[in-house]
């Protein structure tokens, strides 16, 4: 990271449930888990949870200057 920016990288957890479902797991955001009924929709549903509440703890905390980026591991 350089010229100022700020990353996340956030793992994700998996496991698929008695019923063929996966559940997606972000423990380093409480909360943050979705079910899909494949592992890419799980992911898909998962990552799009962990951005909404990023963008919400920077709307209603404070902003982080510079440039931000975001990896998730395990997708």
């Amino acid at each position: 990271m350089r010229n100022g920016s700020q990353g996340f990288s956030l793992t994700i957890e998996y496991e698929r449930e008695d019923d063929g479902r996966w559940l997606a797991d972000i423990p380093a955001l409480p909360g943050v888990t979705a079910y899909g009924r494949s592992k890419t929709k799980a992911t898909a549903a998962v990552q799009a949870l962990a951005l909404r509440v990023i963008a919400d703890r920077l709307e209603h905390e404070k902003a982080i200057a510079g440039s931000m980026s975001v990896i998730f591991i395990g997708a």
